[in-house]
């Protein structure tokens, strides 16, 4: 079970080295510097997909959040298949919003696991004490979104709707 669950834990790893080493969004108001975010690759092996390529296409510019769009951020090259990023929220901007599409099945996912539906997407919550993954289990391709904590619905419910129109379902178990 380890070996699946590494996937997972390589994109928690990722997200935080790329913070605290790759240089990410200035603290000046929640708007990116010209430093490109780095990100970690990750195994994501569908990310190259036409299912990961319409998602992505339908996800770039600023993610709508309260009280402030989250403005998109450049990745560094070269940037992992199937990867995009805003800034964090204005009182954290070095801790970003990151999205991963064309990952593996997550070992989390049994026939017993609660998921969240939100706007008709079923999302399987991996909870941290600062962050939220989220994971869409019930879609063409599983696709993580890592979220600060107290950041708000806004950014989720976002991308489950752009999720719900660009993947089509499948059975999540």
């Amino acid at each position: 079970m380890a070996v699946f669950a590494l996937p997972l834990a390589l994109l928690v790893v990722a997200v935080v080295l790329g913070l605290a080493y790759g240089g990410g969004p200035s603290r000046g108001g929640g708007t990116p510097d010209d430093r490109p975010l780095a990100l970690s690759p990750v195994e994501a092996p569908d990310a190259a997909t036409p299912a990961c390529d319409r998602l992505l296409g339908r996800l770039r510019g600023d993610l709508p959040a309260d009280p402030a769009p989250l403005p998109a951020l450049r990745i560094a090259a070269p940037a992992p298949p199937g990867s995009v990023a805003w800034a964090g929220p204005a009182d954290r901007p070095d801790d970003p919003v990151v999205l991963r599409c064309g990952l593996p099945r997550p070992p989390e996912l049994t026939p017993t696991s609660a998921l969240i539906v939100i706007n008709g997407v079923g999302w399987l919550d991996l909870a941290e004490p600062d962050r939220d993954t989220f994971v869409a289990v019930d879609r063409e391709v599983y696709l993580a979104v890592t979220v600060p904590r107290g950041l708000g619905t806004g950014p989720i419910q976002t991308v489950s709707d752009v999720v719900g129109t660009a993947l089509r379902p499948r059975p999540s178990r």
